[in-house]
């Protein structure tokens, strides 16, 4: 029986129940109680006398927790209650299902060890090995795409310890696009982000009044601002704030969404399908490979089209594939093509 947060709710009422001397519960106030826990939960009950059957049974088992279940005749009816009123299932071993989910957690967390800002989660990865007696063999079955050197990783935790703490910090920052360009800013760090295999913050600039985008790879120094107050976010829900965009870089207020229609090669048009480039991605002739998004164009979004190379074709709109054009041609600038005479290149553009 798999354990989903429904049967959880059940499970921990039923063992409310089942401990309490003081009332007398027969299988209706069992139904009852747990259609109660559920609405209040998820807004929705809805409990049938052959789930709550089930649910005993399931606790009464050995896949369970093997609770001491008694069932007392009270005239034609009969209630529920531990044997031992000290017994509770919160205070079982992990079943043999709890322990397979802890395990599978663990190898999850197990990949994030040794990044920086992660102690506390080394910690609790080593408790939860030892607690649960789900140590085991140190197989390596799981894999995250990430870059352990990445410059700027050691900033992460003092980033994070200063958001948390609601630290204004002073950061050091160079610009790779002009290396020369070294600012000096005091700045407020609201949200941390990872796209592309590198993080970024996203902080309050005061002094410019706007968010400002900062790679941590570029980051030179950091430093707390004890005596600058800091300014809390009380307006951007980041969770949506990237909606409109693919990647980190959000554009000027006057750059507004368009709807780019792509067509995919054969061999490519599944991959989009099944991993959607934005979730703003509709299908609009499956035979022919189109699709198109709405969002507000970036560099992030022209460097993916790029990367797609011959797979993709911008059908619209016009401005838009005119730039995909025009980095293209930048692009082939790098190699020696002299015999390649404009119409070539322009046939080689449209495919």
């Amino acid at each position: 029986m798999p354990t989903n947060k429904n049967a959880a709710i059940r499970y921990q009422t039923l063992d409310k129940c089942f401990r309490d001397r003081r009332h007398k519960y027969y299988i209706e106030d069992l139904i009852d109680k747990c259609d109660e826990a559920i609405y209040y939960y998820n807004g929705i009950g809805g409990v049938s006398r052959r789930q709550i059957f089930e649910d005993i049974k399931f606790m009464e088992s050995e896949t369970g927790w093997c609770v001491p279940l008694e069932r007392k005749q009270d005239g034609r009816r009969v209630y529920y209650r531990y044997s031992d009123p000290n017994f509770t299932i919160n205070a079982q071993p992990l079943t043999e299902e709890e322990a397979t989910q802890l395990r599978s957690v663990i190898i999850m967390l197990n990949r994030f060890k040794g990044l920086p800002s992660n102690e506390w989660g080394e910690e609790v990865i080593s408790n939860l090995e030892w607690r649960f007696g789900l140590r085991g063999k140190n197989e390596n079955i799981l894999g995250f795409e990430q870059i352990p050197h990445l410059k700027g990783l050691n900033f992460l935790s003092d980033i994070i310890d200063a958001a948390i703490n609601h630290q204004a910090i002073r950061i050091i920052y160079r610009n790779y696009k002009n290396y020369d360009n070294v600012r000096n800013v005091i700045v407020h760090p609201w949200y941390i982000k990872q796209y592309n295999n590198r993080w970024f913050l996203m902080a309050y600039d005061a002094e410019a009044n706007r968010i400002s985008n900062f790679a941590l790879d570029r980051i030179q120094e950091i430093g707390i601002e004890e005596n600058v107050d800091f300014i809390s976010n009380e307006k951007i829900d980041f969770e949506h704030y990237f909606d409109d965009v693919f990647g980190v870089t959000i554009p000027p207020d006057d750059v507004e969404k368009i709807q780019v229609v792509l067509q995919f090669s054969k061999r490519q048009y599944p991959y989009i399908v099944s991993k959607p480039i934005h979730h703003t991605q509709k299908i609009i002739n499956d035979e022919e490979c189109i699709l198109s998004v709405e969002l507000r164009p970036t560099y992030e979004f022209t460097q993916l089209i790029l990367s797609f190379g011959y797979d993709v074709k911008v059908l619209e709109p016009e401005t838009y594939k005119q730039e995909i054009i025009t980095n293209i041609r930048r692009n082939l600038q790098n190699y020696d093509i002299m015999q390649i005479d404009c119409t070539s290149q322009e046939q080689f553009c449209r495919k």
